[in-house]
């Protein structure tokens, strides 16, 4: 499929299909975006014609069964993500879905049966974006030791909404947007790039504000989480817009011989030793990565490159994450990881 146009049909219009999807695919040669589907007919038609987009189909089966179409975007709200992924895959069609993976780690795990049963197929999620400035350069710096053994990561994310007191209203009900509370799966995905996945979660989470336009919310505002991590330090992540002056989005790791400062909103790696002295660490050559989830993707589908951020199987496991601190907040226990299933 190298040589061959690549035609897409885009299952949702949202901010970042208009922002970083569209041009994305545009600036790749050989693609094309050929067909989009909305909430309403009257928002698809909207969106065909301010995006650019040739056709509009009637509802999103009657995309994802296009015969003219090789790839579907799945940009949907949550609850859309399992059954228009796994339609589409069952359909023959490279997918690629926008994070926030699914609901709950079953409709996960759901997609990535469905991915399985087509290898011949590209399944790949939209990454974590916050940290891909950085993440080359504190794997290199934890390899080599930079701050010793490490002992504590603690991550705080008050205004990951660009400073908004409250998220998009979709994201305040579960129904739509499932076990995922604010920001907890990228924040968890980044995090885990660097210092492997947890073991264990101990959560708790409040609802301070439920006032929502689509009625009461019923999904947490705030949430802290204690973790366990691979060689036994611990993690601890909060986020909560009501802390959106407290500081930048971002995360400090302690080790045995000092401790590495990841500001997220300054784009600053900030390297403290015990000796007292503090350096600022500039990613090195090659480092400094960027968004290029649409190359990625149709790199993948033509076999010039595999899927790095984010195959189905990480994304499984951040939404496993989310269910974990979901199921500790609601029972007052300690959940291991990964999640045994139906356990």
């Amino acid at each position: 499929m190298s040589g061959e146009v690549l035609r897409l049909g885009i299952v949702g219009a949202g901010a970042i299909v208009r922002s970083h999807h569209l041009p994305g695919f545009r600036a790749v040669p050989g693609v094309k975006v050929e067909a989009v589907v909305n909430r309403t007919r009257e928002s698809s038609e909207r969106a065909a014609e301010e995006l650019g987009i040739p056709r509009v189909c009637e509802h999103w089966r009657d995309l994802v069964h296009d015969d003219d179409l090789d790839a579907v975007v799945v940009a949907t709200w949550p609850y859309l993500h399992a059954p228009v992924a796994i339609a589409a895959l069952d359909a023959g069609k490279h997918v690629l879905v926008q994070a926030r993976f699914a609901m709950d780690a079953g409709e996960a795990r759901a997609i990535r049966a469905a991915a399985m049963r087509r290898p011949d197929l590209v399944a790949m999620v939209s990454p974590a974006p916050h940290t891909l400035w950085a993440d080359a350069t504190v794997q290199r710096l934890l390899a080599r030791g930079a701050i010793g053994d490490l002992r504590l990561v603690r991550a705080f994310w008050g205004g990951g909404d660009g400073g908004r007191r409250t998220p998009p209203a979709w994201r305040q009900q579960r129904r739509y947007s499932g076990n995922n509370v604010l920001e907890l799966g990228i924040v968890y995905e980044a995090l885990a790039r660097w210092v492997g996945h947890a073991t264990w979660v101990q959560a708790s989470e409040h609802l301070f504000d439920p006032a929502s336009p689509l009625g009461p919310a019923d999904v947490p505002d705030h949430v802290s989480v204690l973790a366990g991590l691979p060689g036994g330090a611990a993690l601890t992540v909060d986020l909560s817009p009501h802390a959106r002056f407290g500081g930048p989005n971002g995360a400090y790791l302690f080790g045995s011989a000092g401790t590495l400062v990841v500001d997220v909103t300054g784009r600053r790696l900030t390297l403290r030793h015990d000796d007292g002295l503090e350096e600022d660490v500039t990613p090195g050559p090659g480092e400094r990565g960027a968004w290029r989830v649409e190359a990625e993707f149709i790199g993948a589908i033509r076999g010039t490159e595999d899927v790095r951020l984010t195959d189905v199987d990480t994304a499984v496991r951040y939404m496993e994450f989310t269910d974990a601190v979901r199921r500790s907040a609601a029972e007052g226990r300690r959940v291991g990881l990964p999640l045994i299933v139906n356990g």
